[in-house]
């Protein structure tokens, strides 16, 4: 049984990262991963474009129970060296909103860099590789359907619990816990919500149908698209804000973001006292919306001109447009999320290197640690950033 340097387990963005860094660095690496090929979640990621980091990373777009762990290694590889390596391969890439970075071609050219990086480093690449026990003996020893592997180091990146049919699986905090590692509990992240009862049957009516709102949760606020769904609802909006939900939070979804909703239906009513409230609303809300609204709130005002409408009687339909409190009875689960939450605490480990403080040789990276970005490619750059820094050092 030859022996390596380092073994990581999982070929996915953070993997391939710590591999290639490490093999740069002259260590013997060999990469094991259960899927029958290497980088799945990449390759589906971003609509099949992968949004492959963000323009404005800081550290305040990542959730930790320690806010702090992330910030040497988001320090000391950037978005900006990561853009470098794309560069170097030639990929064209565009900048989206929010300063989302996208290939314009296909995301198989991210993963086929990684890959082509290991290679070049002498990277030793196994899929379906199923670990069936991991035990400290000098070292590190796996044993597998392929066989037994040993390491000075062993480097554990094999994901969370989110998209179970690209193979994810809870083995990293099973891992963990063998080792004597606390893993916070873990949920699913950057997911849709669900409702049942009577807005479920409105949203149901209304699937498909998006548009830019406000949506917000206790102190937390994002602006962005809203979507629909015969489920409830979905869109950027909804996933961002799904990280900081907790169940039986209610939320509120402002109608009219960046607008005074009592000054704008007094304006309305001032400018077009003839006209119907609906037809007004049109021009700002999709009519479909605005069909649903009227049955839900002001079906006695439908055929009503808006200047027969009490003042305060528009000041309640405006509170109702900018502070619509709905309760969501759940989300769509790990089946859809796009990353879990929770994982390997950060305690337990170096925020320079990623190793474990009280097992040598033991790192943990990516999606298995408790560090949790927004939607926009943040996930991405902290599998690059926690990749590099344990890569370093292996």
């Amino acid at each position: 049984m030859d022996r390596e340097d380092v073994i990581v387990i999982g070929g996915g963005a953070a993997g391939l990262m710590c591999a290639l860094t490490a093999g740069q660095r002259g260590r013997r690496v060999l990469l094991l991963d259960s899927a029958n090929k290497l980088g799945k979640k990449i390759l589906m990621s971003g609509g099949g474009r992968c949004n492959f980091t963000n323009l404005g990373v800081t550290p305040e777009q990542f959730l930790c129970r320690n806010p702090h762990f992330v910030k040497s290694a988001l320090a000391r590889y950037t978005q900006w060296d990561f853009i470098a390596l794309v560069e170097k391969h030639g990929i064209a890439y565009e900048e989206r909103e929010h300063g989302q970075l996208f290939c314009c071609e296909s995301s198989r050219q991210i993963r086929d860099m990684l890959v082509a990086e290991c290679l070049e480093a002498g990277v030793g690449l196994k899929t379906d590789c199923r670990i069936e026990s991991v035990v400290m003996e000098d070292g590190y020893r796996l044993d597998s359907n392929l066989g037994a592997f040993s390491s000075e180091s062993l480097v554990v990146a094999s994901g969370g619990l989110s998209i179970p049919r690209m193979g994810a699986t809870g083995f990293g905090f099973q891992l963990a816990r063998q080792f004597g590692l606390e893993v916070l509990p873990t949920r699913a992240g950057l997911v849709p919500f669900t409702f049942t009862g009577d807005f479920q049957n409105l949203s149901t009516g209304l699937s498909g149908l998006s548009l830019d709102v406000a949506l917000s949760c206790g102190d937390t606020n994002f602006e962005e698209a809203l979507l629909f769904t015969h489920r409830g609802l979905s869109g950027p909006v909804v996933l961002q804000l799904s990280n900081y939900w907790q169940s039986g939070q209610e939320i509120s979804i402002n109608l009219l973001p960046g607008s005074d909703g009592n000054a704008l239906l007094a304006a309305l009513k001032q400018q077009s006292p003839s006209k119907l409230l609906r037809t007004l609303l049109e021009g700002r809300l999709p009519k479909n919306l605005v069909i649903q609204l009227q049955k839900l709130w002001w079906p006695e005002l439908a055929e009503r001109p808006i200047g027969e409408i009490a003042d305060a009687r528009l000041e309640a339909v405006a509170e109702q447009l900018q502070n619509w409190r709905v309760k969501p009875s759940g989300t769509e689960g790990y089946r859809t999320a796009e990353v879990t939450l929770g994982g390997v605490d950060t305690d337990q480990l170096s925020s320079r290197t990623m190793e474990c403080k009280a097992v040598p040789g033991l790192y943990f990276i990516g999606e298995v640690v408790d560090v949790t970005g927004w939607l926009g490619g943040y996930n991405f750059q902290w599998a690059w950033s926690s990749g590099w820094a344990a890569g370093q050092v292996v």
